[in-house]
Formats: C-alpha cells, sequence, structure tokens
C-alpha cells in the first residue's frame, strides 16, 4: 500500500478548511446585500468609542450602505454594482461608457492577453453593459439578481480584474512606483491582480478608475484620531467620483449619498 506524503495530508486538510470557510462566508453573506441605513453599523461598533465617533459623523454626508460578500472580490463586484446601478439612470453616460468598454477587448489582446479566454469574460461583461440602457434596458431589480449569481457576477468581476491588469501593465512607469521588492509588473498582475478573491489596494482602484473612466472615492473607516473625520481618497487623484466605497480593514462596502 502506498503511503500518502503527510505534507499533501497537510494541504488536503487546509484546503478543506478554506472551502467550509468560504461555504460559510457565502450562506451568512450575499455576494452583494440590500440597501440599508448607514446608521446599521452604529450597532455593529456600539462598544468602540472611536468608530461610534467616526461613524456618527460620516452619516452626515452618507444615508444608506450596500454590503458586499467578505470574499476578497468586493473591491471589483462593489464598483462593478455601484456604477452600473448609476448608469441605469444616466442615458448619456452609458453610452459613452458602452463605447469605451467596447474598445477594451482589442486594447487588452494587443497588449498580449490571450484572445481566446479573453473573449468570453468580455461578450459576458458586454451582455450586461448593453441592458443597461436602450429599448432593452433591464431594472434595479434585475441588476441586483444579475449580480447575485455567482456565474455572471463573477465573469463581470474577473473582466474589471482584467482591466484593472491592463491598465497597470500599460502604464508601467507610473504604476511600478508602488510595487514594493522585485516583482515585474507582468508577475504582480498574474499574482495578485488577475486571480479571483486576491485583495485590492489604492493601486487597484486608481488603474480601474483610469482605465474605464469612473471616478471612486474610498472613504477609510480606520482607528486613527477620535476626533478626526474618516479620511476619503479619490482614484485617480483629482476626479469626479460616480463610485463611493467605504474600507474597513480588508473590505469595502458601497456607499450612497
Amino acid at each position: 500500500m502506498e503511503m500518502v506524503p503527510e505534507s499533501e495530508i497537510q494541504d488536503e486538510g487546509i484546503l478543506n478548511q478554506q472551502r467550509q470557510i468560504e461555504k460559510e462566508v457565502a450562506e451568512i453573506h450575499p455576494l452583494i446585500g440590500q440597501l440599508q441605513p448607514l446608521t446599521c453599523l452604529l450597532q455593529e461598533y456600539m462598544d468602540d468609542p472611536i468608530y461610534v465617533n467616526k461613524l456618527t459623523k460620516l452619516t452626515n454626508v452618507y444615508h444608506s450602505l450596500r454590503r458586499v460578500r467578505p470574499d476578497g472580490n468586493c473591491f471589483y463586484r462593489g464598483f462593478g454594482f455601484s456604477y452600473f446601478e448609476r448608469l441605469l439612470e444616466n442615458e448619456d453616460e452609458w453610452k459613452k461608457f458602452k463605447a469605451l468598454v467596447m474598445g477594451t477587448k482589442d486594447q487588452l489582446i494587443s497588449q498580449g492577453f490571450p484572445k481566446f479566454t479573453l473573449e468570453d469574460f468580455f461578450d459576458s461583461f458586454m451582455e450586461v453593459v448593453n441592458r443597461l440602457g436602450g429599448e432593452s434596458k433591464m431594472d434595479a431589480e434585475e441588476l441586483y439578481r444579475i449580480f447575485n449569481d455567482s456565474g455572471t457576477s463573477d465573469y463581470l468581476v474577473v473582466y474589471l480584474r482584467l482591466v484593472t491588469s491592463g491598465q497597470l501593465q500599460k502604464e508601467e512607469d507610473f504604476y511600478q512606483n508602488f510595487l514594493e521588492g522585485d516583482k515585474s509588473m507582468k508577475e504582480f498582475c498574474q499574482q495578485e491582480v488577475e486571480p479571483m478573491y486576491r485583495e485590492s489596494d489604492h493601486m487597484h482602484a486608481i488603474a480601474l478608475g483610469s482605465g474605464l473612466n469612473v471616478g471612486i472615492r474610498v472613504v477609510y473607516l480606520d482607528r486613527g484620531e477620535i476626533t478626526t473625520n474618516p479620511p476619503e481618497h479619490d482614484f485617480p487623484e483629482n476626479c469626479i467620483p460616480s463610485v463611493y466605497l467605504l474600507y474597513r480593514p480588508g473590505h469595502y462596502d458601497i456607499l450612497y449619498k
């Protein structure tokens, strides 16, 4: 009888544990949640005076919150839902965005992304974008259902990741300054941007906002000075924000003014 190496048994145990955690997260958190008053967070942090103080200040500017599943894709999924929701209410902006996205496939292919795999994700992305306006326009309920269908929703996330990766590599000279260690930009993108479930930071936000010409404002709820307002940063710098996200360590949710 062939013995299985102990390291393989341990690896399998870790994978099973990870799958169980992912299953539990999926059962508790929908991919995109229902709209809630921002004050709901006050109940979560009622024993934390720093967070209570900052959230109280935040409610003077923002009134609602939409939770996004904390699975490492929350930045892209939150961005996608929030901006698509906005486009449902703005026909002119939808037309401009649709035209811009139409050009992204050829741009990515010209950068060396494989056409065969790219086309599937692009086609799925455009199927949804095409129905954010025009004669076959969907309503907000259908958009909500689409983003909570894991198959379609994950395809949308993958394409946003590819656009981000393409922008980072296209403007490598600028973004290289943000990298730590001796990784090339291509290696960084292949390991930290393109794979699902990899978390995102300000560099990803600048690249995605620049690549799609969409302003993103991220509000940071942190444990800084109790008297200060939660800091806000716009990506790319000096943009007019169209998407508002609340960042708590390791996670993004959608904010509404």
